[in-house]
C-alpha cells in the first residue's frame, strides 16, 4: 500500500513570513503553486466515519484525485495510505476509485453517492531538503477552508518524508522551532473541513485516556479545534489533558515538568510561542518513543 509519512505543524503569528529566511531553508529555491481542492463524501458521511478522505485537486497545469486513509498517527506525526492519480478534469473518477481496496470495502452504493462537501484553497510554498539521513519536502500552506458560509484559515507547515528515517522529521521541526512559533497539529484539512461543514468539533467525551501519548493527542486536537472554532472551552480541554500528564507519577520527572509548563503557558497571551513549540515537540518525541 502506498504510504505518506508526515509531521503536521500549526504556525503562530509571524512564523509563515519568517520561515523562508530560516537557516535550514535560506538559499534553497522554493516552488510556489496555487492548489484548489474539493473534498467528497456521501450525504450520510460514510467516508468520514470510515476515516477516509477523498479529494480532487486543481494545480496550475493539471487535475489530480487523491484518496487517503487515516492510518496511524500521534501528535502531528502520521503514517497513512495514499493513492493519487491524474484525471482529465474536475469530475470525480469513480471508476478509478472502484479499483482501490478502501473503496471496494465500502461498496458500490457509497461510491455512487459521493458528492462535494467542502473546499480548501491555498498557496503552497515548498522546499526540497536532501541530506545524508533523509529527503524531506517542506510545504508551507496559506489559505482557507470553506464550507458553505463558514471559513477557517490555513496556516500550517507539513514536513513529508520522501526517503530516510522518520526521526529526521523531528529534528527538522525542532530546528525550526528554535526561532519560530509552531506546535504539533493532529487535524487534517479534510477533518477540519468536515468539522466546519457540520459546525462541531468532536472530541472524545468521558474520562481521559490512560495512555500518556493519547492524553497528549487530546490536548493537541483540542488546540486544533480552538483555532478553527474560537470556542474557549477547548483551551480548558487542552489544559486538563496536559495537567493530567504533569500529575502522572508514572512518567519521568522531565516529561511531567514539560507538561506542567505547557499547561501553565496556555494562560498566557499569546500562548503559542517558540518556547511552547520547543516544549511540545520535545514532549511529543519523548512520549512517541515510549
Amino acid at each position: 500500500m502506498p504510504q505518506e509519512i508526515e509531521l503536521k505543524l500549526a504556525l503562530g503569528p509571524g512564523a509563515a513570513e519568517a520561515l523562508p529566511a530560516h537557516p535550514r531553508l535560506a538559499g534553497l529555491a522554493p516552488v510556489r503553486e496555487h492548489l484548489a481542492n474539493t473534498y467528497y463524501d456521501t450525504p450520510a458521511g460514510d467516508l468520514e466515519r470510515a476515516r477516509v478522505a477523498l479529494r480532487t485537486r486543481r494545480t496550475p497545469d493539471r487535475w489530480r484525485q487523491t484518496l487517503k486513509t487515516a492510518g496511524q498517527g500521534s501528535g502531528g506525526l502520521s503514517t497513512r495510505g495514499e493513492w493519487e492519480w491524474e484525471i482529465p478534469g474536475p469530475a470525480l473518477d469513480r471508476e478509478g476509485l472502484a479499483t482501490l481496496e478502501p473503496m471496494q470495502a465500502l461498496g458500490e452504493e457509497i461510491r455512487q453517492a459521493l458528492e462535494p462537501g467542502f473546499t480548501t484553497d491555498f498557496e503552497r510554498t515548498s522546499w526540497w531538503l536532501e541530506g545524508p539521513e533523509a529527503t524531506i519536502e517542506v510545504a508551507l500552506d496559506r489559505g482557507e477552508v470553506r464550507a458553505g458560509e463558514r471559513r477557517a484559515p490555513i496556516e500550517e507547515l507539513e514536513l513529508e518524508l520522501k526517503a530516510g528515517e522518520p526521526t529526521a522529521l523531528w529534528r527538522l521541526a525542532e530546528d525550526i522551532a528554535d526561532t519560530l512559533a509552531l506546535r504539533p497539529a493532529n487535524t487534517s484539512k479534510a477533518a477540519r473541513g468536515a468539522a466546519l461543514r457540520d459546525g462541531r468539533w468532536p472530541l472524545e467525551d468521558g474520562p481521559l485516556p490512560g495512555e500518556a501519548a493519547a492524553r497528549f493527542d487530546r490536548a493537541i486536537t483540542a488546540l486544533d479545534a480552538l483555532a478553527d472554532s474560537g470556542e474557549k472551552r477547548f483551551l480548558g480541554v487542552a489544559r486538563t489533558a496536559l495537567q493530567s500528564l504533569a500529575d502522572d507519577n508514572s512518567l519521568p520527572a522531565g516529561q511531567r515538568d514539560a507538561a506542567r509548563e505547557l499547561a501553565t503557558a496556555l494562560d498566557a497571551t499569546p500562548w503559542l510561542t517558540p518556547a511552547f513549540g520547543r516544549r511540545s515537540l520535545a514532549l511529543l518525541a519523548a512520549l512517541h518513543r515510549r
